[in-house]
């Protein structure tokens, strides 16, 4: 296999940085390369520091990128940066716009300017279906948009941005629309890791034996993140340019369901607590993806099962508070 030089947007968070990790211990010697922005945290990078190439860039200045993408030349471009938490979206949706449509568009109009031909991977959201009736499920590509918050409109935004970019300039867009997944390194605003995260600080000590929560009643197909990222390498490598994939775990059950398994995991015993301020203003309550297309087109299928996902999970955030208790502060928004 001839050696790639790959760019990764958002190397720094949770999917970049398993994403990059994946692709180093492949062995097969590819240049990973990352955006960063100065205050970017590195910490998810701990594992591979040393065997990546992070550059100082930001989607929302086009100059930056211009002159990322003529310093590096990248044969495949994963693009995951982005403003990812829809109940911030509400808090600041001109910035969760700028970021993930400008930014976007940003990177593509880049891409045309310096005149190069990579495959860019588009990561779009289960979240661009919004609230989908009984008889829509499981969610097919073709399903319309009804996006539910100014996080799904933007990704609406940059879902259709890849496909322009496509059909007006040939550039080698493919687009995904990953529904819910988790593991070690998710961000605490995010349902699993924020009641993990709980978990965790009570077993040390760190503050009371109280799970706060939103709506446990909304139904989620998990998937772990090390299974999504592996979907897609395989994704730019074997799926076709222009095209839109569902990706998806095929466990199917309710938040709360979850919540059972990673109590089941921990000795203490936990009260269950409804915090209003988790409770979003639209929710979408049922996502259930249909992901023959992506299988058919590459043979994948997730392989983790979720109490590893989440045994993992719980585990990550009991080392990380252990480290640094002072984490144990989460800004509900």
């Amino acid at each position: 296999k001839s050696v790639m030089k790959i760019l990764i947007t958002g190397i720094t968070g949770f999917v970049g940085s398993h994403l990059a990790e994946y692709i180093i211990n492949l062995k097969e010697r590819h240049e990973v390369y990352g955006l960063v922005r100065w205050r970017s945290p590195r910490d998810n990078l701990a594992n591979i520091y040393n065997e990546i190439s992070l550059l100082e860039a930001d989607l929302v200045d086009l100059s930056s990128i211009i002159r990322t993408i003529k310093t590096i030349n990248p044969d495949i471009i994963f693009h995951l940066a982005a403003q990812s938490y829809v109940l911030t979206s509400f808090n600041s949706p001109i910035h969760t716009l700028f970021t993930n449509a400008i930014g976007t568009a940003n990177l593509l109009e880049a891409v045309r300017i310096v005149g190069i031909d990579p495959v860019i991977h588009v990561c779009s959201s289960s979240e661009v279906y919004g609230q989908v009736s009984e008889k829509d499920v499981p969610i097919k590509e073709t399903c319309l948009f009804n996006p539910a918050s100014p996080y799904a409109v933007s990704k609406v935004a940059e879902d259709m941005l890849a496909l322009q970019y496509w059909l007006s300039y040939k550039i080698r867009t493919i687009r995904t629309r990953m529904f819910t997944h988790t593991g070690p390194r998710r961000g605490d605003v995010f349902a699993m890791s924020f009641f993990a995260k709980q978990i965790a600080a009570a077993e040390l000590g760190l503050r009371e034996t109280v799970v706060y929560v939103g709506n446990l009643k909304s139904v989620r197909t998990f998937c772990d993140v090390r299974d999504a990222v592996r979907a897609y390498w395989m994704m730019v490598n074997k799926c076709r340019a222009g095209e839109v994939y569902n990706i998806g775990g095929e466990r199917t059950l309710t938040i709360g369901e979850a919540l059972d398994i990673l109590l089941s995991f921990s000795t203490k015993k936990f009260e269950i607590r409804v915090d209003p301020k988790l409770i979003r203003p639209s929710d979408v309550t049922l996502q259930i993806p249909c992901i023959d297309k992506f299988r058919n087109e590459t043979g994948w299928r997730p392989e983790i099962p979720l109490e590893k996902t989440l045994q993992d999970l719980l585990d990550y955030w009991r080392e990380e508070l252990k480290r640094s208790p002072w984490k144990v502060v989460t800004v509900v928004k």
